[in-house]
Formats: C-alpha cells, sequence, structure tokens
C-alpha cells in the first residue's frame, strides 16, 4: 500500500453486508447469492480502486458468517484441461484448494464443491476423491438438457432435476468458483428448481464487482474491467432494460443483458411467479460505487491498469495464447482516453537502458528492466552473465531501500559460483540467475552477511509496485516477480533474438 487511497473498505463493508442482508430478507425463505468474480486475492480490483483490500470479500463474508455458507462450484472441463489462474500461476483445482483452506481458517461454513458439467472426466473423478479424502461434501451437476432454448425441458427432472441437490443449512448461500464458467448460475437456478419442488421458497441475486453499474458508461474504472476481459469478448453497455423500466441509467455487461430474458423466463418457470427483478441491474448487490472517496485517483489507477492489459494480452498474442483481435480491442480502449505505452511510468525507463547499451555491448540475450519503489524513485537492472535483469533490478531496488552503496555486493562469489555449478551439474541450464534464483541466494547470504540481511529485510516494501522488462520474463523471473507481489508488465519481445525473430 502506497498510503494513498480512494477506496474505503469500512464505509464498503457497511454498505454490502447491509444490501446482501436486505435481499435475503426480500427472499422471505432462502438467498442463492452468486459470487463473481475473485472471492481472495482480487488484485485487479485493488489496483483499480487504491486503497481497496484483495481480501474485503472475505471479510464480508466472516461478517455474515452467521447467515451464510458457501458452496464452491468448478467447471469439470476446466479441471481436465488444468486451466491456469493467470495472477498465481496455480490450476483452478488448486485453486479450489486453496479457497476451501481459506474458508475454514476464517470459520466460513464449506456446504459442499459442485463440480459442473460433469461427464466422468478423470480428472475430475480423481478431483473427487481428493476431496472427499479431506472431509469435504462433494456434489455432481451436469450439462442442462434444452439450455438455452427449451426452458420446459431446462425446467424439469430431465434437466435441474437431474442435478444433485446439495441441502442448504442457512438463509444465506453464497455460490462461488474459481474463475469464469465454472458453473455458478446453473447450480443457483438448480438449486432454486430443488427447492421450490419441496415446497420451499427461494430467491436469486448477484454479486458482481465489476462493471459497477452506477459509474458512467466511460469511466476507466469499467474501461479496465472491459481490456481485463477482452479475451472473453465482455464489453459494456447501458443495461436497456434498466432503462426502460426506471428511466435511469445503470452500467451492466453484454453477457448478463443477453441472458436476462431467458434467465427471467426460468426464474418465473420455477417460482410459478412473475419475477421480482426488471432488469439484470436489478439482481446485482453491488456497492463498490458508493465507497469509492476520491474519483481523480481511481481514475489514474485505472488507466493505469489499461495499459497494464495492454502490454498482457500482447505478451499472450505472440505466445499463440490469445487472438489479434484481443490486442486490437484494448489498443481501442488505449485510444479513447489517449493512453500511450510510455505513459507507464516504468516502461520509458526500462527501454531507455537498454537503448544507451551499444550495439557492441549487447548480446544475443540483452535484456533491461525497471523498478519503481514507494519512493517514486525508479531503478534499473541489466542482464549480465551473472544475473538476469529483473534480479539485477530487484537488488538495486533493495540495496537503495537500505541505503546500501551501489558498490556494495548482496551476493558472494562463493555462493553464486555454488549455484552455477549446481545448474551446469543437473544439465544445461543457462548461468545467469533468475529472480528466483536470486532470492534464495540473498537468504543463504543473509545469514552471514548483514548488508545481505538488510536488503532482505527490505523485500516487503517491493509489494504493489511497479515494474517493466524489455522482453518477456523466464519463468523463474515470473515466479520470483509474483512471490514479491510486484505489477510486472514487459514488451512483447522474447529474450532471445532467435525466438524474436530479429
Amino acid at each position: 500500500m502506497t498510503g494513498i487511497e480512494g477506496f474505503d473498505n469500512d464505509a464498503y463493508l457497511e454498505e454490502q453486508s447491509g444490501e446482501i442482508l436486505r435481499r435475503v430478507d426480500e427472499s422471505k425463505g432462502r438467498l442463492y447469492l452468486e459470487f463473481g468474480g475473485k472471492l481472495m486475492y482480487d488484485h485487479h480490483a485493488a489496483r483499480v480502486l487504491p486503497g481497496y483490500d484483495p481480501n474485503v470479500k472475505v471479510r464480508l463474508l466472516e461478517r455474515l458468517r452467521d447467515r451464510a455458507e458457501m458452496i464452491l462450484c468448478i467447471y469439470a472441463g476446466d479441471i481436465e484441461k488444468r486451466k491456469i489462474r493467470g495472477d498465481f500461476g496455480i490450476t483452478y483445482d488448486a485453486d479450489a484448494l486453496m479457497l476451501i483452506d481459506g474458508f475454514r481458517s476464517r470459520g466460513i461454513e464449506l456446504r459442499g464443491v459442485v463440480i459442473t458439467r460433469f461427464e466422468d472426466q478423470p480428472s475430475a473423478v480423481s478431483f473427487e476423491n481428493r476431496l472427499k479424502r479431506r472431509g469435504v461434501d462433494v456434489f455432481r451437476h451436469y450439462f442442462t438438457r434444452g439450455y438455452p432454448t427449451d426452458v420446459d425441458l431446462i425446467v424439469s427432472e430431465e434437466g435441474y432435476g437431474r442435478n444433485d441437490y446439495i441441502k442448504p443449512t442457512k438463509p444465506l448461500v453464497v455460490v462461488t468458483g474459481p474463475g469464469p464458467g465454472s458453473g455458478k448460475l446453473a447450480t443457483c437456478l438448480s438449486q432454486l428448481y430443488h427447492d421450490f419442488r419441496r415446497g420451499e421458497r427461494a430467491g436469486y441475486a448477484k454479486f458482481e464487482t465489476f462493471p459497477i453499474w452506477n459509474l458512467p458508461l466511460s469511466h476507466p474504472v469499467n474501461s479496465a474491467y472491459e481490456a481485463a476481459t477482452a479475451d472473453l469478448q465482455d464489453f459494456n453497455l447501458v443495461d436497456p432494460f434498466h432503462l426502460e423500466a426506471y428511466g435511469e441509467t445503470a452500467i451492466n455487461y453484454n453477457r448478463d443483458v443477453d441472458a436476462f430474458p431467458l434467465l427471467r423466463r426460468i426464474l418465473e418457470k420455477i417460482t410459478g411467479d412473475r419475477s421480482p427483478y426488471a432488469s439484470p441491474t436489478d439482481m446485482g448487490v453491488n456497492r463498490a460505487g458508493f465507497a469509492i472517496t476520491d474519483d481523480r485517483l481511481v481514475r489514474k489507477a485505472a488507466e493505469q491498469e489499461i495499459i497494464r492489459r495492454y502490454f498482457r494480452h500482447g505478451c499472450e498474442y505472440v505466445m499463440g495464447l490469445s487472438e489479434r483481435e484481443t490486442v486490437l480491442r484494448v489498443e481501442l480502449l488505449m485510444n479513447d482516453f489517449g493512453l500511450r505505452p510510455e505513459d507507464r511510468p516504468v516502461v520509458a525507463p526500462a527501454r531507455n537502458r537498454l537503448k544507451n547499451v551499444s550495439r557492441e555491448d549487447q548480446g544475443d540475450n540483452t535484456t533491461a528492466a525497471s523498478l519503481m519503489l514507494r519512493t517514486g524513485e525508479i531503478v534499473t537492472g541489466m542482464s549480465s552473465e551473472l544475473m538476469r535483469a529483473p534480479a539485477a533490478a530487484v537488488l538495486n531496488g533493495i540495496k537503495s531501500l537500505a541505503g546500501i552503496s551501489d558498490g556494495t555486493h548482496l551476493l558472494s562469489p562463493a555462493t553464486i559460483d555454488s549455484i552455477r555449478k549446481l545448474k551446469s551439474a543437473v544439465g544445461n541450464n543457462p548461468l545467469q540467475l533468475d529472480l528466483e534464483e536470486m532470492l534464495v541466494a540473498l537468504s543463504v547470504n543473509a545469514a552471514s552477511f548483514r548488508p545481505a540481511n538488510e536488503g532482505m529485510n527490505m523485500l516487503p516494501q517491493l509489494r504493489n509496485c511497479e515494474a517493466h522488462l524489455t522482453h518477456m520474463p523466464s519463468s523463474g523471473d515470473e515466479s520470483g516477480l509474483r512471490t514479491l507481489g510486484i505489477n510486472v508488465t514487459s514488451d512483447p519481445l522474447f529474450s532471445s533474438v532467435r525466438l524474436s525473430g530479429d
């Protein structure tokens, strides 16, 4: 945290918990709350809303735990494909286990895990067994027959009726998952179907942080959400149902608006009553917009996030992980706000550091990195025979924070030589230390060398700092940057000119 905040977490908790409990009372039975976005470690929200606690939603659930329980959904196909959560570099099934541990450590009751669109996938069966051996109740849901056109089949024993029923024990049932497409909505509707078949009343509502419905369509916070989901082809729009029903402008996104007529029909078919919702915005309980305390600061932070997403999608494109259309969509958002890549403060220093190295001194794999400290100072690092650029930049950063002179070496030659010999002995590995290896070497030296210990003590101050690399990071650099909590971007170039096609 920088100490400069534009979001009030306490006000948010009051607003959000109050709205959810109001919806529970309105349901006159129990409420299924579809909980979208990242439940824990929501770093996107923290970047666009300075001051936002990445775990504030967990704090919200702690407030409500006497009346709430959790259902965790995970799509069987994501387990089978070993889909990765980008900000942590872990699979969705591993993320689900992390969420379960997080619930238990905070006293939040987990009612069970639903494996959605289950088709006896071997990895899904294995995951189911792992959960059961941990004492977790597991339920199977299947592809919904008739979806999305045949409402009579969807709302029948051959549709939602095929799914396992999870018997709730509390009035608020929060349905969440480790990522988009996990089957949260279908799980809520399946539960509603079973409840009404049993003569029990229940309701449905949705909690999604972005887009923020009471911010303008063109607000950078909402545009940053578009940039983040450009690969999903999401886009924000004025909710036409809300505008027609109330004459008020509210912002939603295309998938919710497109799905609303069908969702309303399904709800009416299940309950036998007219839907209580006139618009998809009506379904939402998001109060984040009411906790923004400094709009100017939030706008600036969101514009920086758009630039970050521009770099990320560019790198994913050259790696073959996304389409050119995704990059073009973010470029359009950049143009809408008059943003350039160089408006990210750490971009020019990294590029200039590399540019100032003569062609004769540049090897095939020469790269540069820049790191902005909390003080506003920007330090840089170059790759060398000894280490990679991110490792050099982090070393220079902690030396500056600790007041250690440039001439003081924090890593002893003996430690470096030992690591390099090990890398050489176990295979044809590059002898340069990546950031992860540098941190190990630093910790070894910290035990006996006071400046190394002083430098290591500065590492926590790098969390949420900004960095830029002139080339895409190696796996060891990426892992080290993630461990330190540094927000990093890179130019969409491979570190080897042979791979870059230069």
